[in-house]
C-alpha cells in the first residue's frame, strides 16, 4: 500500500470501529422489556384500527413521484444558477443556459404529459 493511501485506510478502519463499536455498546447498554403494546404498530399515540395492510390508489404514488422529480429538479437548477456567472465569465454561459433550457423543457413536457394523463386530478 503506498504512503498516500494510508490515510483513507485509516479512517475507513476507524469509521468502521466507531459504527460497530456504538452500535454494540447501544445493544449491551438498553433496557429489554419487550411486552406486547411495544410490538404493536405505532400510529402517533393512537391505538391501531384495522390491519396495517392496506392499498392505496395507484394516483397517489404518481404524484409523490412527480413531486419527487420537481423537488429534485432544484437540486440541479440551484447549483447551476450560483454557478452561471462563472461559466459566463470562462465563456461557456450560453451552452450553459441552453442545456439547462433542454432540461428545463424536458421537465416542462413530463408535467404536461402528468396533466393530461390525469395524474394531478384529486377526485
Amino acid at each position: 500500500m503506498t504512503p498516500y493511501y494510508f490515510p483513507i485506510f485509516l479512517f475507513a478502519v476507524l469509521g468502521i470501529a466507531f459504527v460497530a463499536v456504538t452500535l454494540g455498546a447501544s445493544w449491551l447498554l438498553r433496557p429489554s422489556m419487550p411486552k406486547p403494546e411495544k410490538l404493536t404498530t405505532y400510529e402517533c399515540g393512537e391505538r391501531p384500527v384495522g390491519q396495517a395492510w392496506s392499498q392505496f390508489n395507484i394516483r397517489f404514488y404518481i404524484f409523490a413521484l412527480l413531486f419527487v422529480v420537481f423537488d429534485v429538479k432544484t437540486l440541479f437548477v440551484i447549483p447551476w444558477a450560483a454557478q452561471l456567472r462563472h461559466f459566463t465569465e470562462s465563456g461557456l454561459g450560453a451552452f450553459m443556459f441552453v442545456e439547462m433550457l433542454i432540461f428545463i423543457g424536458m421537465l416542462v413536457l413530463g408535467l404536461i404529459y402528468a396533466w393530461r394523463k390525469g395524474v394531478l386530478k384529486w377526485a
